[in-house]
């Protein structure tokens, strides 16, 4: 898997919907910080 593909492909995805990283990662249960590391190609973890 791709990390920097899959964060470019949630980013996309997360603005078409009209979410900051703050509201998806309270959807998922996660924090915000990381939303932004998947987002940036870190750890998928």
């Amino acid at each position: 898997m791709d990390a920097k593909k899959t964060g470019k492909f949630i980013c996309e995805n997360r603005k078409k919907h009209g979410l900051s990283q703050k509201e998806l990662a309270d959807r998922l249960n996660i924090s915000d910080k990381a939303v932004s590391k998947w987002e940036r190609g870190g750890s998928l973890r």
